[in-house]
C-alpha cells in the first residue's frame, strides 16, 4: 500500500488531520470508486473537492506528489491510489466486509488487473467522451510547471508513476491520440470484459453472492466505456445484466451521475453523439 513518508509531504497541515478525509473530483474515475465505497462501508468522512486543474496547483502537490486523486489523509496519514486506498480503509474498517475471505490473499492482485488499465481509460475518455479541441488538456508550460511542483518524490524516491503522466500528456501534445492507441485501449477492456462476462453468467457477483470491492473498481470502468459508447449489452450481455442492476443502486448511481463538468463536455458534441472522426463502434470496429 502507498502510505506516503513524511519527507514526501510539503503541505504539512494535514499531518495534524484527524480522522477520515479525502481529497476527490467529480468525474475522476478513481475518485467515483473511492466514494463508492465509503457509501457502502457507511463510513464518516470529510470531503476535499479537488477543482479541474487544482490538482496540479502547489497546495495539492504537496499532499500528493503525483497530483492525482483521490488522496487519503486518515488520522494524519497520507495515502495515494483508489486501490490502495480501499484497502487501507477495509482493514481499518472491517465491517460490513467487502473482501470475501476466500479472496483475502489474492484481492490486490484481482485489482490490479483493473488499475493497469487506467491509462488506456483516460485514451478513451479523452478520444471519446471529451469534445474535439485543438486545446490539448495540458500545455508545455502547465507540464513544466507539474514537473517542478511537489517533492517528486513517493516512498522517499524518486517517482516513476509522475514521469509516466509526464509522458503521456506530452504524447497527446505531440499529435493527440492516435486511431491505434485507442483500438489497442478497446481490445484490452474487451478482453478484460470478457472474462468478467464469464464469471458473471454463473455468480451474481465477481466474488460470488455479494458487492465487492472488484465489483465496486469494475462497474466504474464499465460506465465509462458504457458512456464512451463501448457496446457492453450487444458483447457482454452477462456483464450488462450486472451493469444495469448495480448502476440503479443509489450509493453507485449518485457518484456516477454526470457531474456538471461532464454533462457540459458531452452537451457540446453532436446532438447524435459522434464525433465527425466515427464513434468508438466504428474506429475499433466492434
Amino acid at each position: 500500500m502507498v502510505q506516503l513518508l513524511d519527507q514526501d509531504i510539503m503541505t504539512r497541515e494535514v499531518l495534524d488531520w484527524k480522522g477520515v478525509h479525502l481529497f476527490h473530483a467529480a468525474i475522476s474515475s478513481c475518485s467515483q470508486k473511492a466514494r463508492v465505497y465509503l457509501n457502502f462501508k457507511g463510513i464518516n468522512w470529510t470531503s476535499h473537492v479537488v477543482e479541474m486543474g487544482a490538482n496540479n496547483e502547489s497546495y495539492y502537490m504537496g499532499i500528493n506528489p503525483r497530483g492525482l486523486v483521490p488522496t487519503l489523509v486518515h488520522d494524519g496519514d497520507v495515502h495515494i491510489e483508489s486501490n490502495d486506498i480501499i484497502l487501507h480503509l477495509e482493514e481499518h474498517f472491517p465491517s460490513p466486509p467487502m473482501i470475501p475471505v476466500a479472496y483475502r490473499g489474492s484481492i490486490k492482485q484481482l485489482l490490479r488487473h483493473e488499475d493497469d488499465l487506467h491509462l488506456q481509460l483516460r485514451t478513451v475518455t479523452f478520444r471519446f467522451l471529451m469534445p474535439p479541441t485543438n486545446k490539448p488538456p495540458k500545455s508545455q508550460e502547465e507540464l513544466d510547471a507539474y514537473a517542478s511542483s511537489g517533492s517528486g518524490t513517493v516512498l522517499g524516491i524518486a517517482d516513476e508513476a509522475k514521469a509516466r503522466e509526464i509522458a503521456f500528456y506530452r504524447w497527446f501534445l505531440e499529435g493527440g491520440i492516435p486511431e491505434k492507441a485507442v483500438q489497442a485501449a478497446v481490445a484490452q477492456f474487451k478482453a478484460e470484459f470478457m472474462g468478467l462476462n464469464e464469471t458473471l453468467r454463473s455468480q451474481p457477483f465477481l466474488l460470488g453472492d455479494a458487492v465487492s470491492v472488484l465489483d465496486i473498481a469494475w462497474l466504474i470502468y464499465a460506465h465509462r466505456l458504457f458512456i464512451c459508447g463501448y457496446p457492453i449489452e450487444r458483447l457482454h450481455p452477462s456483464l450488462w445484466e450486472w451493469y444495469q442492476r448495480l448502476s440503479i443502486d443509489a450509493r453507485f448511481k449518485d457518484e456516477i451521475a454526470a457531474p456538471h463538468e461532464m454533462a457540459s463536455m458531452r452537451e457540446r458534441l453532436p446532438a447524435e453523439g459522434r464525433y465527425d472522426r466515427g464513434t468508438l463502434e466504428d474506429v475499433c470496429a466492434l
